[in-house]
């Protein structure tokens, strides 16, 4: 059974959870284990989630796998990216889902659900940026409609960052 529900104030602890674990399991490579540990310590603890949940342009997502947290994403309606010429696009801020629930479609699902989303939003399409080297990521995004568009440096830590593309699909 799969369920994918709006994340309220009182799901931060899944959302650590699965974000410190997910996260790492992500971009472990992409950086040393003490820039990664700082990172997640940083942007998945129980403080900076509720913070993010209680802020109205931040939508949640948690999806469950026979009512186990296994995945969340977030999305921002409305945000303008400099290399797209359309308004009223998407950002698709964080899409995570613990590794050992990855062959079960459960990621497809979560983004087709925040696409039909972001299209009842009256949104032109979805951006995101992804690590250059989670190939994962990129071939999944590649295959569902993204273009690359450009590329930044994202910063991990102070002393780290690491190249990320930009990616957009029109609706």
């Amino acid at each position: 059974m799969i369920s994918i529900i709006k994340a309220n104030e009182n799901d931060y602890q899944s959302i650590v959870n699965i974000g410190r674990v997910a996260v790492e399991e992500a971009h472990r490579e992409s950086c040393s284990a003490k820039d990664m540990s700082e990172y997640i310590a940083k942007n998945y603890n129980e403080a900076a989630i509720k913070d993010e949940l209680k802020d109205a342009k931040n939508i949640y997502h948690i999806i469950h796998f026979n009512e186990i947290a296994v995945g969340f994403s977030k999305i921002v309606l409305n945000a303008e990216h400099s290399n797209i010429r359309q308004k009223n696009v998407t950002k698709l801020d964080r899409i995570y889902l613990l590794k050992e629930y990855h062959n079960h479609k459960l990621g497809f699902r979560l983004l087709k659900y925040n696409i039909e989303l972001s299209k009842n939003a009256d949104e032109a399409g979805m951006w995101l940026y992804t690590w250059v080297e989670n190939n994962r990521a990129i071939h999944f995004y590649l295959k569902m409609g993204f273009t690359i568009i450009g590329e930044h440096q994202f910063k991990v830590t102070d002393s780290c960052s690491n190249l990320n593309h930009h990616m957009y699909l029109a609706y």
